[in-house]
């Protein structure tokens, strides 16, 4: 074994040695193969040059000095890198996120991509937590972003963040600045007040879906790929299958709506777990009433709060 051969193989030992106790201070992956392939490199082109000339004095432990230095420092920096690095970068992060800066009467929109240009496709309550990513834009491996500092990270001017979540029903794309870290699983709330709440909420949505929709901006609540985020179960198929003669939301053909509000209702808003939830509002002038009943669905997961029927007086669906 020559001299140069014999330090490269120290070198690239060392290098993998280092490679298995980093990963427990939080070191990357991707920053582990860098630092071996470095040394792999290193050691190829020793070989080469062996072949060719007789080093000279001092030149192979000057080579082996310099190339330990800079995987020495690449290792450091790697190690020492910011945590948050990784969910900055590259897609990855906190294993649950939750919903942050929405008004406690609003909603935070899922839509079909990573833009508000995007239709929306569903939402999350202002409370969600436990929420999951699966990737963001703009996408930057932390290999790449771990060598820039953060001057040379402003210099992209790159676009705002976008996050793909999850809650495990509902999947779509939503602005990240709306989004943190969960704190930790906040406890059912199944008070009364807040199921009530749930509801008025629930109806609210149903109706701006609706008029989204109408506009080609969301897909139609009462459509196959989203009715059940409205309504239950087992009535939701034959409510996406069913062919309307009026607006199943506003009992009419033609619409010109104003002083549009939805309320609990004043009489009974709840008994026996059923909640009952006004829609009011006038249409051409003319004042209308839609009844909404709602329970908690056992048959879809952690038994969300959905539609179970609406009424328009003379008629109801279903």
């Amino acid at each position: 074994m020559s001299f140069p051969n014999c330090w490269s193989r120290v070198l690239i030992a060392t290098t993998l040695i280092s490679c298995l106790s980093l990963p427990a201070a939080g070191m990357a992956q991707s920053s582990i193969w860098m630092m071996t392939t470095l040394a792999l490199r290193h050691a190829a082109r020793l070989r080469r040059s062996d072949r060719n000339r007789v080093p000279e004095k001092g030149t192979c432990m000057r080579r082996f000095l310099k190339t330990g230095i800079c995987t020495a420092h690449l290792s450091l920096f790697a190690a020492l890198a910011p945590v948050q690095a990784t969910a900055q970068f590259d897609g990855h992060g906190p294993d649950a996120w939750q919903v942050t800066g929405i008004a406690s009467d609003d909603w935070l929109n899922l839509r079909m991509g990573p833009s508000a240009d995007y239709p929306i496709i569903g939402s999350f309550s202002s409370d969600a937590t436990g929420l999951t990513m699966t990737t963001c834009v703009p996408f930057m491996s932390e290999s790449q972003g771990i060598m820039l500092s953060q001057a040379e990270r402003n210099l992209l001017d790159l676009p705002p963040r976008w996050r793909l979540m999850s809650n495990g029903q509902s999947h779509g794309w939503v602005a990240a600045r709306f989004l943190m870290e969960a704190t930790g699983q906040a406890p059912p709330d199944q008070t009364s007040d807040r199921m009530i709440a749930d509801a008025v909420s629930l109806v609210r949505r149903l109706y701006a879906r609706h008029e989204q929709s109408t506009r080609g901006e969301a897909l139609a609540p009462l459509g196959a790929s989203r009715v059940r985020d409205f309504f239950m179960a087992d009535i939701a198929n034959d409510l996406a299958q069913t062919q309307w003669q009026a607006d199943p939301l506003y009992n009419a053909q033609d619409m010109d709506i104003s002083n549009f509000r939805v309320m609990p209702d004043p009489d009974q808003p709840m008994l026996r777990g059923m909640i009952t939830v006004r829609a009011e509002f006038s249409n051409f002038r003319q004042p209308q009433t839609v009844m909404f009943n709602l329970r908690a669905d056992p048959v879809q997961p952690n038994a969300p709060m959905r539609i179970m029927r609406i009424s328009h007086g003379e008629w109801s669906i279903p």
